[in-house]
């Protein structure tokens, strides 16, 4: 009798090593209604939710993970906000591994206009990714995403965001795992043609102490830097005429940071 081979099994993705610094180059272009873009470089952690690294005394002010921070706000832990998301949205982890990118608390500050959660199972298959959005008005949105095998995801966009576009259209995120290198995309289409591109890209470090005061010093108040920057160039857009698109109202999106 002729023994059929078994099947091969196809491997499962490892859960990506955490925590991590990556040193990393942010770019938004626009190019409609009116070209222009924007550059700056800054740091993210690439963390364990259920462990977020614990700092020496005199480094905490440099990295705080706290999780007011994110979803509602509310949760006891980090992992307990992304959880109460997920079941929201009929995903259960069954306490599998994630890997959270976001910048941290410095200084007493942070501003993380995206935070992005790759959520695994139990035996390390990637169940899904969460899209965190925060938006200059201290509001925040959750998009559950589901990316195919080159790690690109589309979603409709539900959520206000910047003062110059409406609420419309959908989204392009190309959103890999974070290994040696960062390689992010995320790309606004409408039906008119694609107006913005974000991309992310960085170059892991190893988190130690050393790395991380490096990374300080040369990109101190790093969130709020990102902030002042998101917010310098809308008003450069609106002195070159660009229309203010009316902000929806929504009391339940609305987070004290």
């Amino acid at each position: 009798m002729t023994r059929v081979p078994a099947r091969p099994r196809t491997p499962r993705p490892a859960p990506v090593r955490t925590p991590a610094l990556y040193p990393c180059a942010i770019t938004h272009v626009r190019t409609a209604p009116v070209r222009h873009t924007v550059r700056h470089r800054t740091y993210l952690w690439l963390i364990d939710p259920d462990h977020p690294p614990r700092l020496p005394r005199a480094l905490r002010p440099l990295a705080r993970f706290d999780p007011r921070d994110h979803f509602t706000g509310d949760a006891p832990t980090l992992r307990a906000g992304l959880d109460a998301f997920l079941a929201g949205h009929g995903v259960d982890l069954a306490g599998g591994p994630v890997a959270m990118l976001t910048h941290a608390r410095v200084l007493g500050h942070v501003f993380n206009p995206l935070t992005l959660y790759w959520c695994h199972g139990p035996g390390g298959d990637l169940r899904c990714v969460v899209a965190e959005v925060h938006n200059t008005y201290g509001q925040r949105h959750g998009y559950l995403l589901h990316p195919g095998a080159d790690g690109t995801a589309h979603t409709d966009k539900t959520f206000h965001v910047s003062p110059f576009y409406p609420v419309d259209g959908r989204y392009r995120m190309r959103l890999p795992p974070p290994d040696r290198s960062l390689n992010l995309t995320v790309r606004l289409e409408r039906p008119d043609g694609r107006p913005f591109t974000a991309t992310v890209r960085g170059v892991r470090r190893d988190a130690t102490a050393r790395t991380l005061l490096g990374l300080a010093l040369r990109h101190p108040w790093s969130t709020a830097a990102v902030s002042a920057a998101i917010r310098l160039h809308g008003i450069r857009l609106y002195l070159r005429g660009l229309p203010v698109q009316p902000r929806p109202h929504d009391p339940s999106r609305e987070r004290t940071p």
